[in-house]
């Protein structure tokens, strides 16, 4: 999921029973069973949903389209050029689907919440906090 999220470090927190009671939803970040290697987790972004038209590689001169089926979603990497996704393993179940995406919590300093402030080390000092042991 590079650029979005990188894989040396990027914690994330994952919905894994609630968003089965709501509709996945285009541009969602899923994390799910390959398709390919059962033993193993792959994130990858919602791009197409059950009945939709999605272009499986719009990098081929004759694009081929194809219609996602009912309980089936097209999934694709946000690194195009270097992702194994929807476009190589075709549309995945959703039963494959183990949780949603829904905050990204680490590194906490390359994203700050909204509201969030840091003291500087004067602040620190006036309030007597000592950072240090």
């Amino acid at each position: 999921m590079l650029p979005t999220l990188n894989i040396a470090g990027d914690w994330v927190l994952i919905e894994r029973i609630s968003w089965r009671n709501r509709r996945l939803a285009l541009g969602d970040i899923v994390i799910c069973t390959s398709p390919v290697n059962p033993s193993r987790l792959i994130c990858k972004r919602v791009l197409g949903l059950p009945g939709d038209i999605v272009c499986t590689d719009p990098r081929m001169i004759s694009p081929k389209w194809i219609k996602v089926p009912e309980g089936c979603v097209w999934l694709q990497g946000d690194n195009f050029q270097n992702s194994k996704d929807s476009r190589e393993f075709g549309p995945v179940p959703m039963g494959l689907i183990r949780g949603h995406v829904f905050f990204r919590f680490w590194p906490w300093y390359m994203y700050p919440m909204p509201g969030l402030e840091f003291a500087t080390q004067q602040e620190l000092d006036d309030l007597g906090v000592n950072l240090t042991h």
